[in-house]
């Protein structure tokens, strides 16, 4: 069951008609069950009832707009716009392995060059069998250019050689793939780090993304992942796949509340244009 159908199973604003205890273990439970974890759902019931109070608000239709309201806010915890301001802007794409990173990559590629930006990509995930090659193939649907090494190279080195291109040809964004696993949680941290370190002495001036790319349907488990992810990249967004009929996506809201960092795409489909800016009033606004 999705995350919209977990809310509107229970049809909570429209099974009560006052707000009462029982109005608000109801909401409560069904918000747990959507994903948005304990902590957050306590904090948005809470806040609810502080709202609802001091605004004297007492019908459900009053509520349900003051909840879409909270979970909004949420949401909308920081620039929800990729920053291209200082070119060439490089954005870095992190998270575990078959979240789509890479298909994000591309569609993001296809939506930036119809927008007239001179995009290039660089397949910094030199671990995965075939990942540069699934890289390449995008960058051919988008028609932009790629930079690429074989496989098992310093990831960092790519990276560099990247920022190099991108210098010589002018390009305005340079979006670069990572690893999602390498041998141990360390191993992979300190690669991100590495990485990090190309980029401040090659691009000082340069507009900087990370971009960490989660699947819809973890759970708390996305949770966790964002936890360890912002630990060692400093992630500055979130973009959120698979986040159709059959998704939970609650948790990207326990995930902008705790962690402070908004929900920037989100991908509802298999298509080229399925990868869309997130609008976290029209999110709130389906869900209740």
């Amino acid at each position: 069951m999705g995350f919209f159908d977990k809310i509107k199973k229970i049809g909570i604003f429209n099974g009560f008609s006052q707000l009462d205890d029982d109005f608000y273990e109801e909401l409560e439970e069904s918000l747990v069950m959507a994903d948005l974890g304990a902590e957050t759902t306590l904090e948005a019931v809470e806040e609810l009832k502080s709202r609802c109070k001091a605004e004297r608000i007492k019908d459900m239709e009053g509520a349900r707009q003051c909840m879409r309201d909270i979970l909004a806010e949420y949401l909308s915890a920081g620039e929800l716009t990729v920053d291209m301001s200082r070119t060439p802007a490089i954005v870095l794409f992190i998270g575990v392995n078959g979240v789509g990173k890479t298909t994000s990559i591309g569609k993001l590629a296809a939506r930036w060059k119809r927008e007239g930006k001179k995009v290039l990509l660089c397949a910094g995930d030199t671990f995965r069998a075939a990942a540069a090659e699934q890289l390449t193939i995008w960058s051919e649907r988008a028609g932009v250019d790629i930079v690429k090494q074989h496989e098992g190279a310093d990831p960092a080195a790519v990276v560099y050689d990247a920022l190099a291109a991108a210098r010589a040809r002018h390009s305005d964004v340079v979006l670069v793939d990572t690893a999602g696993r390498l041998q141990n949680k360390a191993n992979l941290m300190n690669e991100l780090n590495k990485i990090a370190r190309i980029i401040d002495r090659e691009c000082p001036g340069s507009s900087r993304e990370t971009l960490l790319v989660l699947d819809a349907t973890t759970g708390q488990n996305g949770l966790i992942q964002a936890k360890e992810f912002s630990k060692a990249a400093g992630v500055t967004g979130i973009v959120l796949t698979k986040l159709d009929g059959t998704a939970k996506g609650g948790i990207v809201v326990a995930i902008a509340r705790e962690l402070g960092v908004p929900v920037k795409f989100a991908g509802v489909g298999e298509g080229v244009d399925d990868l869309q800016p997130f609008d976290a009033g029209e999110f709130t606004k389906a869900l209740l």
